[in-house]
């Protein structure tokens, strides 16, 4: 939302624009300095009362493997109901193959932030809530989590012997998920997520989706409304999937010889 990458640079707004125009959605995201979430949550009316809480975990190898193969693992508690993705980013929308562009679980999404513009393309499939349990208990193997489409998504794209159940369960993390409106010329759902790390550590991040063709207006016209209410993005913008593995990864990360 506060991004004046996309406002001020005239390579980076083309480059925003041929990647919405193949998007089947565009999310505008910053995460807010750790010292201003008090007052942050209170200029936008939050009430943590109200939060919908979730659960977060995501699958690598303690080195990372899949994240630098550009894939993301992740499943997700919810009070109604869980999921799973797999997440291929960055992605070229050019090459995609037709039958998963057009696979109804799929969808293209741009991440835009004040730290710059990625395409990923996102694999979403239930799962349950209990299963997921199991799976963090070790009572249960991770290629159950994800669906026949996922898991044929994943043996085409990760690396030659890193099988999906010999995997690491990084997480669960604590979500608290709240719904604001942003109030702009036309009113604007937003979302602001509290993530809480095992280590006390929290990411505040403010997000909101919106159609290809209204995003630089919403930019423009969110950032004003939240600069006016005295919200600022965080120097560092590190997003809540980059901290989360690379924590896990330091914690399990193999002892040198």
């Amino acid at each position: 939302m506060s991004s004046p990458m996309l406002l001020g640079n005239d390579a980076r707004i083309a480059e925003a624009r041929s990647l919405f125009k193949d998007a089947d959605s565009v999310e505008l995201k910053m995460t807010v300095a750790d010292g201003d979430r008090y007052s942050a949550m209170t200029a936008l009316g939050l009430d943590v009362l109200d939060a919908d809480l979730r659960q977060v975990v995501f699958f690598d190898t303690p080195d990372l493997t899949l994240d630098h193969y550009g894939i993301i693992l992740r499943a997700r508690r919810a009070r109604k109901g869980g999921d799973s993705v797999l997440k291929l980013r960055p992605l070229a929308p050019g090459t995609v193959p037709s039958k998963l562009r057009h696979s109804r679980s799929f969808k293209v999404e741009v991440d835009a932030t004040p730290g710059g513009i990625v395409c990923s393309g996102s694999l979403k499939a239930d799962a349950g809530n209990g299963d997921i349990r199991k799976v963090l208990a070790g009572k249960r193997a991770i290629h159950k989590l994800f669906s026949a489409e996922q898991r044929a998504l994943y043996a085409k794209h990760a690396p030659g012997g890193v099988d999906m159940d010999g995997l690491i369960p990084f997480g669960p993390i604590n979500v608290a998920r709240l719904k604001f409106t942003l109030e702009m010329s036309e009113g604007h759902e937003a979302v602001a997520e509290l993530w809480f790390y095992p280590d006390s550590s929290r990411i505040l991040e403010l997000s909101t989706k919106c159609a290809r063709d209204e995003a630089f207006q919403v930019l423009a016209e969110g950032r004003a409304m939240l600069l006016e209410r005295g919200i600022q993005s965080a120097a560092e913008q590190q997003t809540k999937t980059r901290k989360a593995l690379e924590y896990f990864s330091r914690l399990h990360a193999r002892p040198k010889q």
